[in-house]
């Protein structure tokens, strides 16, 4: 039934993908995907850090609602990804420690929750990678309906089921399987020549003729 169905996903973001984006920052991938891909401002990181990185098992929830996303986890394989769509809406937790604690019990990779969570504080100490889009200390429903591995979108970044999911302190994107490759190859280089930069900087010899070159090219008065 439409709505309320798990479906099998058919394909999934390749390991050696999945380690190759563990050495870059979320902002080079974002910058090489002309920063139009993005889980949204308020999608925030409730772990103590380090970056986020595996394939997508995605959820498409009825707001307050986490039955679909108890499955989920149940079928998730390790180093996934659980990314669910529960309409952003804040009014009751998706999720808390315990379903956190069995998430790790069974090696999955982070959670992401377009709406809210619970246990925060505890949530925010430990190292299990999880983002969501506030706190409520009222528990979900798990009634349904909802689906497992279908299209979804957070914030109007489409998420399909084994994309590769990147997340760090910065925020949180999605980049398509079949775009994997050319996009790391991008962020790499964009992730070598800020390295290149910073070096620069601390020695004191970065070139800033670019500033008054821009504001010439303007018309901008009092140079």
């Amino acid at each position: 039934m439409i709505g309320f169905r798990i479906c099998k996903r058919e394909r999934k973001v390749e390991a050696k993908w999945v380690e190759a984006f563990r050495a870059l920052p979320v902002a080079n991938v974002s910058d090489v995907m002309s920063r139009m891909t993005a889980g949204g401002a308020a999608l925030r990181p409730y772990y103590t850090g380090g970056i986020m990185v595996g394939p997508a098992i995605t959820v498409k929830a009825r707001p307050g609602d986490n039955l679909m996303v108890h499955k989920a986890l149940d079928i998730a394989e390790p180093g996934d990804i659980v990314v669910v769509d529960a309409g952003g809406d804040l009014s009751n937790a998706i999720i808390g420690e315990l379903m956190v604690a069995h998430a790790i019990q069974r090696g999955l990779g982070g959670i992401v929750i377009y709406g809210a969570i619970r246990d925060s504080a505890e949530l925010s100490a430990g190292s299990f990678p999880v983002f969501a889009s506030g706190v409520t200390h009222r528990g979900p429903y798990k009634d349904g309906p909802g689906e497992v591995n279908v299209p979804i979108s957070i914030a109007g970044m489409v998420i399909n089921p084994g994309d590769l999911i990147c997340g760090d302190a910065d925020g949180l994107l999605s980049v398509g399987i079949d775009d994997v490759e050319t996009v790391h190859g991008a962020a790499t280089k964009k992730h070598e020549a800020e390295t290149r930069q910073m070096a620069s900087i601390k020695a004191g010899t970065n070139d800033r003729s670019w500033v008054d070159a821009a504001l010439t090219k303007l018309g901008c008065e009092g140079l």
